[in-house]
């Protein structure tokens, strides 16, 4: 992805910062019926009416005009039930899938790729009802209660619903879900008392959660295996005070000579809260070989490895080989750019779901009051270091002296932005390549060799101490 006047012809920057049509009609109609779950429907107010009439305004033209209508109409009256609620649930969804589809169209506008089709799935093993129904009725009760009003007792009443769902495999998306998003509401009880309401975040997780109460909410599309040669673009790593997960994105040459796929390979641990920075690689590297493949700069050769239709890799080792050399940039520059993107699932489509794997160089990084951004053909992109983990070499630093980057491509607050996942800077007139994965199979860095000795010394005390427990 460089700009077209440097010679790539990949990329439209000018298209990112072309407005959307009706994009800020429907975030608008999402905010209001946001701001509606903030003081709840139990007693509904008429700045709350407006809000529900906005949202049902908003879907006026489509399927759910019908059933989303009336039920805007019933929580006026403070009358909904468990199937308003999901009305209102899938509404809300539905808009923000519809602010997804545009953001990924004008992503692969600029990028010059064709974007998958989605396949239907076939019907999902029957889950059992009476689970899934008090869940509704947990995540209902929330919604009359309202952010504004929620208590420890309100709260509390997920812990059985979790319990329950827990040991079935099959329910393991939901709870997880239900439990987090318990856990959040939990630790900021009494709401009453909350300086600022996280809105969008809580109605995220509370429309999410009633869809997936539903019947084939979970069913997934026809999976398939990959044969071929897996080339790594970058490591995103998403780090929680009791989980961490590495997500390797990279672009995946068939076997038989097909179109190349854009795919990610993700791997995922608990953690304790003292684990942090270099010393999470630990944690996570004795169940996926791809991030040694990653620190040594070379590809994977797979057989037979399952793959989702939205080119996930469920990885595992026993299907895959370390292959020859990669260089991550020389894979940026020649395979990505004829890299076929998959298809998002139906519940997945969030415009916080938007992660496009994309190179930019011929650039110039610019600091200033908005932070780093990167100016290329003529416009302004907006760099997000933020999400630069302190587990690798990678600084903003080392950012804002690059001349080439690969990074994911995201939207967030009105714009487009770049997640730097590797760039490529200049070191004593050579070219040099900084990883924010460098580090994920192993470093002599002295950095982070020091962060993993101390991640060792952690994980051996807390493996001293729990045993100390068993053994009582």
């Amino acid at each position: 992805m460089v700009p077209a006047d440097e010679g790539g012809g990949m990329m439209r920057a000018d298209l990112l910062a072309d407005p959307v049509d009706g994009l800020d009609e429907a975030l608008a109609a999402v905010a209001a019926f946001d701001e509606v779950l903030v003081g709840g429907l139990l007693r509904p107010q008429p700045a709350q009416a407006a809000g529900l009439a906005g949202l049902a305004a908003a879907v006026a033209g489509t399927p759910l005009a019908a059933k989303v209508a009336e039920a805007a109409e019933k929580a006026v009256a403070g009358a909904a039930d468990e199937d308003h609620f999901v009305a209102l649930a899938a509404a809300r969804s539905a808009l923000l899938g519809s602010v997804h589809d545009a953001l990924t169209d004008r992503v692969q506008q600029a990028a010059g790729r064709t974007p998958g089709e989605w396949t239907a799935p076939a019907p999902a093993a029957q889950q059992p009802a009476g689970v899934l129904a008090a869940a509704r009725s947990w995540l209902a009760d929330l919604a009359r209660c309202g952010w504004r009003g929620i208590d420890h007792d309100v709260v509390s009443g997920a812990a059985q619903v979790v319990g329950a769902m827990l040991p079935d495999p099959a329910l393991r998306r939901q709870a997880a879900l239900l439990d987090g998003f318990a856990a959040e509401l939990a630790a900021s009880c009494p709401g009453s008392a909350l300086e600022r309401v996280p809105a969008r975040r809580w109605a995220d997780l509370w429309s999410r959660g009633m869809l997936l109460t539903l019947p084939g909410a979970t069913a997934a599309a026809p999976a398939g295996t990959a044969t071929g040669r897996l080339l790594p673009l970058g490591v995103d790593l998403h780090e929680h005070a009791t989980a961490v997960q590495a997500q390797v994105h990279g672009v995946f040459e068939p076997a038989d000579g097909g179109t190349p796929l854009l795919v990610r390979a993700s791997v995922s641990a608990p953690k304790p809260d003292t684990v942090v920075g270099a010393g999470l690689w630990q944690l996570l590297r004795p169940h996926m070989s791809l991030l040694a493949a990653v620190s040594e700069g070379r590809s994977m050769d797979l057989v037979g490895m399952p793959v989702t239709a939205e080119g996930d890799l469920l990885w595992s080792d026993a299907y895959a080989r370390q292959g020859e050399a990669a260089d991550a940039f020389s894979t940026a520059r020649v395979a990505l750019p004829t890299a076929a993107g998959g298809p998002t699932a139906p519940l997945d489509r969030h415009p916080a779901r938007i992660a496009v794997p994309v190179f930019l160089e011929g650039y110039t990084a610019e600091t200033g009051d908005e932070g780093l951004v990167f100016a290329l053909a003529g416009q302004r992109l907006a760099v997000d270091t933020d999400r630069i983990p302190a587990a690798g070499p990678l600084t903003p630093e080392a950012v804002a002296a690059s001349v080439a980057c690969i990074g994911l491509l995201r939207w967030d607050a009105g714009s487009f932005l770049v997640q730097p996942l590797a760039v490529e800077t200049t070191v004593r007139k050579k070219p040099v390549a900084v990883q924010a994965g460098a580090w994920a199979g192993g470093t002599a860095d002295k950095a982070g060799v020091k962060a993993e000795k101390a991640a060792t010394d952690a994980a051996a005390v807390l493996r001293e101490r729990a045993g100390r427990l068993l053994r009582k």
